[in-house]
């Protein structure tokens, strides 16, 4: 249990309170926009192929910073990034809000994702130092992912009415009061970090500059594709780009005293096969997301209201399925087995509610595939953080949580830009609905059979041995290991 400095242990419910409440504003914040889009398409002069980056802007920033932050919340301390990832994020949902052009929403939204690449590995360390590994912990994630259900449903639910009665600004607005609450329940709540024997004379900045810029080029180029095509110089030269900064990282790293990617964390086989696993899960969710977005809306006609009650039986089983039933699993059969059968079920969901998708079908023909999906993406996200933090030293928490929501980010900006191809290819400038829904089809079962594959790479889990310290070996001597 976490203590303060010079006082008692702190309360645990009121922080996890507070920890859950955060990641309801992060989850409310994603999908209360897919709702607005259609609109802020029209308001803004977006085009078609360019309004993911409504969405994408906010993955380019949070997948761009996410290593930075983690290594932040390790060295500067978790309270003091949670409070500034706060400000960041409530700033940039005002200045969303007022946004007169497309360009002016996007750089906001990019801005928005920088506060969340603070606050997301700052909440996770926090939940991964104050409560033990274990069941305890399994139950602290299981309600973080609660909250984070609730916010996908109170996204669609509230977009939708935001929207419809109030206009589209409204869903950037709503996050200004939920960031000063949290940050004022914070200064109550959080117990101050404790002083730090050096400070940022022992960062590591170019790995942090390699690390950012990287990342950042290798979402632009995913986010880009869709529009611009996999072959053009804008999207094929950002990925390159990314890739070769990431190699130069690995090189950097491997020779830096204090590094800000401790290559250790490769040898981690929970780590590593959580990342890969969580990138397809994080990429078929984003996917699934667009497929059943643009099946109500351009095919079914529905209305953003109609929408975003729609996606009600979805989010509210996943809620329960993240805070009764996937601890439960946890306990009973462990990390590997629990997220294997959350994947497969993911995956059986997603090909049930693809197959009902009919071009006369409506909101009852999607309730089966929703309740399968549902409940089995619950417990899939829950075993997935829990697998991240497995065994990593507690001043390693924040990096470690940082890898894996980094993968996590990447993979949903590679899934959105696949499957939006996948869905779109072929298309006319005013397709016939029929046409569209073939697309859906395609982009639906292909995400499907991702999920699945990822329930079958899950099996090579081997999770550690409790709070194991890092072994201490030479970053370079790991480095000829992990590469080829």
């Amino acid at each position: 249990m976490e203590r303060t400095a010079s006082g008692p242990p702190s309360r645990t419910g009121p922080r996890l309170v507070l920890l859950a409440f955060t990641q309801l504003i992060i989850a409310l914040d994603y999908n209360i926009v897919y709702v607005a889009l259609p609109d802020i398409t029209r308001t803004l002069g977006f085009t078609a192929a360019s309004a993911q980056w409504v969405v994408s802007a906010y993955a380019v920033g949070l997948g761009g910073l996410l290593l930075f932050g983690g290594r932040a919340v390790d060295r500067l301390g978790a309270r003091r990034m949670f409070m500034l990832g706060l400000v960041l994020y409530g700033a940039a949902s005002l200045v969303g809000g007022l946004a007169p052009t497309a360009g002016a929403l996007v750089a906001a939204r990019a801005v928005q994702g920088a506060g969340g690449a603070l606050l997301t590995p700052a909440t996770l360390a926090l939940i991964y130092r104050g409560f033990a590994e274990g069941p305890e912990r399994n139950r602290a994630l299981g309600a973080w992912g609660m909250a984070g259900s609730a916010g996908l449903a109170a996204g669609s639910l509230l977009g939708g009415v935001l929207t419809n009665y109030w206009g589209w600004e409204w869903v950037f607005f709503v996050n200004l009061p939920l960031a000063v609450g949290a940050a004022v329940a914070a200064l109550r709540l959080l117990a101050a970090d404790p002083p730090r024997t050096s400070g940022l004379g022992g960062f590591d900045l170019p790995g942090a500059v390699l690390a950012t810029a990287g990342s950042v080029l290798l979402v632009f180029g995913l986010a880009s594709a869709p529009e611009h095509g996999w072959t053009s110089l804008r999207a094929a030269g950002a990925l390159a780009a990314g890739v070769a900064l990431m190699g130069v990282l690995l090189a950097v790293e491997s020779r830096t005293r204090d590094p800000l990617i401790p290559l250790r964390l490769l040898r981690n086989r929970s780590l590593v096969t959580t990342m890969v696993v969580i990138a397809m899960f994080q990429g078929t969710l984003g996917g699934g997301y667009y497929v059943l977005t643009s099946y109500l809306q351009p095919v079914l006609g529905y209305s953003v209201l109609e929408a975003g009650l729609s996606f009600l039986p979805l989010t509210v089983v996943c809620m329960a399925a993240a805070v009764r039933l996937a601890p439960a699993m946890l306990g009973r059969w462990g990390v590997r087995t629990t997220l294997s059968i959350g994947m497969f079920g993911a995956a059986a969901g997603i090909a049930v509610l693809v197959a009902g998708m009919p071009s006369g079908g409506g909101f009852w023909t999607l309730v089966p595939g929703s309740v399968l999906w549902g409940t089995f993406g619950g417990v899939a996200f829950v075993s997935l953080f829990v697998s991240a933090g497995a065994g990593t030293a507690p001043h390693e928490q924040g990096v470690a949580s940082g890898l894996a929501t980094t993968a996590k980010e990447v993979g949903g900006a590679m899934g959105l830009a696949v499957f939006v191809a996948l869905a779109t290819t072929g298309l006319r400038a005013a397709p016939a609905a029929s046409d569209v829904l073939d697309g859906l089809h395609t982009a639906g079962w292909v995400a499907a059979a991702v999920t699945a594959a990822g329930g079958f790479i899950a099996l090579a889990l081997k999770i550690p041995a409790a709070n194991t310290a890092p072994r201490e070996e030479s970053d370079s001597a790991i480095l000829e290991e992990v590469t080829p």
